[in-house]
Parts: C-alpha cells; structure tokens; sequence
C-alpha cells in the first residue's frame, strides 16, 4: 500500500537526493483530530453524540478562514475560529450551560489532540535525514502545545499565524522555502489532503500523500486511492520513511 505514484525508481533517486525540508500538515495528517475530540466528549460531556459534535465543530472550519479570507473578519488565529465555531454549536448539543472555564478548556481540545500510531516513530525517522516541520493553519502556541502533549519531534513549528495567510494561499507554501532559504523544489508537503497538496504543488513543491482513511471517523471513511500529480504516496509515516530511505 506504500508505493509510487505514477513515477520511476529513477524518479525515486533524485526526489530522496533533492528534498531538504518535509513540511507536515498536521490536522487528520500527523494528529487524529476526530478521535481525540471524541474520547475528551465522551468523558466531559458522555449525554452528547460525541462523533457528530466532532464532525460539525471540524465542518466549521473551512468556512471561518473564508470570512477572514475574504476580508469580513481581520486576520484571526485558528484558535479563535474554533471558539467562533464552538459558541456557534452549543446550543444544537445542549451544551449552553457551560461556563467560560468550561468553555475555554474545551476550545483547547485542539491543543490535546493525539497522534495517529505511527506518526511519532515515523517522524523520528525522517528528522535523521531530513528538517521537519510543520505547515498548519493552526496557531503558534496550539502546534507547540500539541507537539508537547502528543510527543512530535519538530525541527521547527511553522503556521499560518507566520506568513498571517492561511493554506492554500501560496504565502504558506512559498513561505516554508523562504524560511529555510531554499528552492520550493526542496520542500516536501506531505498531507492527507488533495487540495492541500494540489496548493504547493502549484507553488513548485513536491508532494506526498499520507492515507488516512479514518480521519473522520468509522461513520465516513476517506477514499485514500492514489491521484495522478503526487510524488509520493504512502500508507503512513513509516512508510513515508521507507519510501526516503530513512
């Protein structure tokens, strides 16, 4: 299930020889957004059907960045989009009578969130050959605070909040290469997501594709099938590693 996408071992070669900097998404890619939201509602909030709150909290998501997008809100940190959101869903779970610590402490989920298996071990098999990092929309102190909970072993933590544009703006994609000084062509986006990946790739970057068929969980599962375009596609993060030479 780790193979290739549409290229040559020769290809192979010169992608492992050329790439400098992986650059991860993380949310459904490194970390399980879905699960973990739903293990913390379950204990918290057991009455409250713990996967469809997961789902729509993450079904807000891409239409808060569009009204920060399109200029209706001021540039605004993923954090406070998912409070956005979070007030927004409440009252549809029965939720309204939770108190502003309450609140506050479950907005930070997204600070909490769990590794897949294979994604700590697979990470620290790719920083010995290559700078790792992350390229999320989420904030600053969310990776790091993540990265300390679910034990990711960043080279560097890169958001959105940096180049104050979110993915797919190609301020992000293109900013990734200029912190590090290098060519896109240097960079490696590795994603769980088409159109993420569709984003640098259009900005020059390779690309790596990393199934995660239960992103959504066991009620929606992701038709991970290889799409022509990639450079690579692997079933996880060790076979990421694998597929480098790590």
């Amino acid at each position: 299930m780790t193979h290739m996408d549409l290229n040559t071992p020769a290809s192979l070669e010169t992608i492992q020889a050329s790439t400098r900097v992986l650059a991860f998404d993380i949310f459904g890619t490194v970390v399980d957004w879905h699960g973990s939201i739903v293990r913390e509602m379950q204990t918290l909030y057991p009455s409250v059907d713990a996967n469809a709150f997961a789902l729509a909290w993450r079904a807000g998501y891409v239409p808060a960045m569009a009204r920060v997008q399109s200029g209706e809100l001021g540039w605004t940190r993923i954090d406070e989009l998912h409070r956005m959101i979070l007030d927004d869903l409440l009252p549809q779970f029965g939720l309204t009578h939770l108190n502003e610590a309450e609140r506050v402490h479950l907005n930070r989920v997204w600070h909490r969130l769990d590794a897949w298996p294979d994604s700590v071990a697979g990470l620290l098999r790719l920083k010995k050959k290559f700078t790792i990092c992350t390229l999320s929309n989420g904030n600053l102190g969310l990776l790091t605070h993540m990265a300390k909970h679910a034990g990711l072993p960043w080279d560097c933590v890169l958001s959105a909040e940096v180049f104050r544009a979110y993915k797919p703006d190609p301020a992000t994609y293109l900013g990734v290469a200029n912190v590090f000084d290098l060519q896109p062509q240097e960079i490696m986006l590795c994603a769980a997501h088409h159109d993420d990946l569709a984003g640098a790739r259009a900005c020059g970057l390779r690309t790596a594709y990393i199934e995660r068929p239960l992103e959504f969980g066991a009620s929606r599962v992701k038709d991970v099938s290889p799409q022509a375009g990639n450079d690579l596609h692997a079933h996880d993060l060790n076979g990421l590693a694998d597929l480098l030479g790590c």
